[in-house]
């Protein structure tokens, strides 16, 4: 792994770190009880995947843009207009993030092309059928096990500060169905923090990207926050 990247951590007294063009700000957060090392990073995630060896993660969780201009959505006016999701990620992509991870779940595999798999998972977001967006989420997996859902209402999770954020909940699941504690797990689009946060709690190492500057300030926020509390409660 590349030591210019690598966060802040010792074991047993894990000093929280992130990384913001390219360089170290520790994030104000000590535990004493974890084992696990947290990466946030506040740069472009293909130079990143560039310097990390083949299948160096365990487990890659990703929600890279659908290519479906969410934020013109009516619904998504209290979020700053962006145009982050105009387009999908080229081939490049998805051949880097195949190479660095041995497995992989991608939300909104139904908008690339990607390989047939059975193991295909839905979010169902408990939405009524008048509902004016999506009742629920399609990620493709690479891992070839049955088909999985997972129900969770969208309203559960208050306080949203992405146009796309997924509840903490719903990565904790992720985790406990396809991970293992002290695996490795990799977000190239970290946007709200969510899959850090998860990742922190379920005790797996993590690394997440972030291009956008305010997206990645508020999620290092949260995620500071969502640290501390966890902190307090031991």
């Amino acid at each position: 792994m590349p030591t210019d990247l690598s966060l802040c951590g010792v074991i047993r007294n894990i000093k929280l770190c992130v990384v913001s063009g390219w360089h170290i700000i520790p994030l104000d957060v000590e535990l004493d009880t974890r084992h696990t090392m947290i990466e946030l990073l506040h740069c472009d995630c293909m130079e990143y995947m560039a310097t990390v060896p083949d299948k160096y993660f365990d487990l890659a969780i990703v929600d890279p843009p659908y290519g479906i201009g969410i934020s013109s959505n009516p619904v998504r006016q209290m979020h700053d207009k962006k145009k982050w999701d105009d387009t999908t990620p080229n081939d490049e992509y998805f051949d880097e993030l195949k190479r660095i991870s041995k497995h992989q779940i991608i939300w909104g595999g139904n908008y690339f092309n990607l390989p047939p798999s059975q193991g295909f998972l839905i979010w169902d977001k408990k939405q009524p059928h008048d509902f004016s967006l999506a009742m629920c989420e399609f990620a493709w997996s690479s891992i070839q096990s049955p088909a999985k859902m997972f129900r969770f209402s969208v309203l559960a999770e208050k306080g949203k500060q992405h146009p796309t954020q997924k509840p903490v909940a719903l990565y904790n699941w992720l985790l406990t169905n396809y991970a293992k504690k002290g695996q490795r797990v990799f977000d190239s689009h970290l946007g709200s923090a969510s899959s850090a946060i998860a990742a922190h709690y379920f005790g797996v190492d993590f690394v997440g990207t972030e291009l956008d500057k305010d997206y990645f300030e508020a999620a290092k926020a949260r995620f500071d926050m969502a640290t501390r509390q966890l902190a307090m409660s031991i």
